[in-house]
C-alpha cells in the first residue's frame, strides 16, 4: 500500500517549477548583461580605433600640409576649377568671369602697377614695402631710397639706421630695412646684381613671396602671373568666382577661369576696381559698371548720385598713387600723386 502524500511535501513540489523559472529568469538577465557589457566594451575599442585612426589621418595631413607649403611656394600654384557658385555651372561661371575681366578693360585700359620704378630692382624693393602701407606712401618714399642706393650693391653695404630713417613712413621700418637689405645681398651674392626672372629664385629672397614675386615677373619681365593682394581677394569672392581663402588657392581657382595671356591685366583691371569703385566698406554699386553682372550688388550704396561722392582717383577727380604715372593715365585724367611733405 502506497503511503499518503503529507501536505508538505505537495507544497515543496509545487513551489519547485516556480524557483526554477526564477532561476532561470535570473540567469538569462546575468547573460544579457554580461552581454551587454561586452558590446559596450567593443564599442569602446572601436571607438578608441576610430579616433586613433584620425589622429593618424589628421598628422599625416598636417605634415603633408607642410611640405605642399614649402613645394608650393617655389611652384607656380595650377589652375584649377572652382565650384559653381549657388546654382551657376562652370562654362557660365568662366563666361561671366571673362566677361566682367572684358567690361573692366573698357573701364580702366590705363590700368597698371600703382607703384613707381624704372628697373626690376626697384620694382622688387617698393613691393617689398608695400605692405601694410599705400602705393602712394611707398612711391613718396623710393625717390629718397633710390637716390642714395640705386643699385642692389649700394643697398647691400648701407647703413640699417640710415636705411631705416628713410623708409620710417612706410610703417614696420625696421622690419623693412631688414629685408630690403637682406634681399640686396642675396642679389649681389647670388644673381650677379641682377634681379631674377623665375618664379623659383624670387620667393628665396629676404621678404619676397608669391605675390611680391608675380607682381616684378609680370611688370619687369612680362611673365604671365595672378597678383592675389587684398583687392583682388576681396573682389574675386564678392563676384563668386570662388570662394577659397588662401591666396594661393585664390590664385590657383582664378587660374582656372582666365587664359595665362590675361592673368597680369586681370590682376590690374580687378585692383583698380577695388581700389576706386568696389571698396572694402563702402562699396559704390550705384555707381559700377558691372552691377548687372555682380551677385553682391547692393551690399554698398546703390543710389546713383550718392555713389558718385564715394568715387576715388581718377574716377573721383583726385590725385592717383604715382609721382610718375603712364601717359595713358594722365590722358584719362588721372592726377599725379604729390612729393612726400607737399601741401
Amino acid at each position: 500500500m502506497t503511503p499518503a502524500k503529507t501536505p508538505a511535501k505537495t507544497a515543496a513540489k509545487k513551489v519547485t517549477p516556480a524557483k526554477a523559472t526564477a532561476k532561470k529568469a535570473v540567469s538569462k538577465k546575468a547573460v544579457s548583461k554580461n552581454e551587454v557589457a561586452k558590446n559596450e566594451v567593443a564599442k569602446n575599442e572601436v571607438a578608441k580605433e576610430a579616433v586613433s585612426k584620425k589622429a593618424v589621418s589628421a598628422t599625416e595631413a598636417s605634415k603633408e600640409a607642410g611640405v605642399r607649403t614649402a613645394a608650393e611656394k617655389a611652384a607656380p600654384a595650377r589652375p584649377v576649377a572652382p565650384a559653381p557658385p549657388r546654382n551657376e555651372s562652370h562654362t557660365a561661371l568662366v563666361r561671366r568671369a571673362r566677361r566682367i575681366n572684358r567690361e573692366l578693360a573698357e573701364v580702366y585700359p590705363y590700368a597698371h602697377p600703382e607703384l613707381d620704378f624704372e628697373n626690376p630692382f626697384q620694382l622688387v624693393v617698393a613691393t617689398v614695402l608695400s605692405a601694410q602701407t599705400t602705393d602712394l606712401r611707398v612711391n613718396q618714399t623710393t625717390p629718397a631710397l633710390f637716390a642714395r642706393y640705386p643699385t642692389p650693391e649700394d643697398l647691400a653695404g648701407a647703413n640699417p639706421e640710415e636705411v631705416e630713417e628713410i623708409l620710417r613712413p612706410t610703417g614696420f621700418f625696421r622690419a623693412k630695412t631688414k629685408s630690403v637689405i637682406g634681399l640686396s645681398k642675396a642679389l649681389r651674392d647670388d644673381f650677379g646684381g641682377e634681379v631674377p626672372g623665375r618664379l623659383e629664385d624670387l620667393v628665396k629672397l629676404p621678404g619676397v613671396g608669391r605675390k611680391t614675386a608675380f607682381v616684378v615677373l609680370g611688370n619687369a619681365f612680362g611673365r604671365p602671373g595672378i597678383t592675389v593682394d587684398t583687392h583682388f581677394q576681396r573682389l574675386v569672392r564678392r563676384w563668386q568666382w570662388t570662394a577659397e581663402s588662401e591666396p594661393d588657392k585664390i590664385e590657383a581657382a582664378v587660374g582656372g577661369l582666365f587664359p595665362k595671356s590675361d592673368w597680369t591685366m586681370l590682376s590690374h583691371h580687378v585692383i583698380f576696381h577695388g581700389r576706386r569703385i568696389c571698396h572694402a566698406r563702402k562699396p559704390a554699386c550705384g555707381a559700377c559698371p558691372i552691377a548687372p553682372l555682380c551677385p553682391a550688388y547692393g551690399e554698398g550704396e546703390t543710389d546713383p548720385e550718392k555713389a558718385k561722392k564715394l568715387l576715388k582717383y581718377e574716377k573721383g577727380g583726385f590725385p592717383g598713387q604715382r609721382l610718375n604715372p603712364p601717359q595713358a593715365y594722365l590722358d584719362a585724367g588721372g592726377i599725379p600723386a604729390p612729393p612726400l611733405g607737399a601741401g
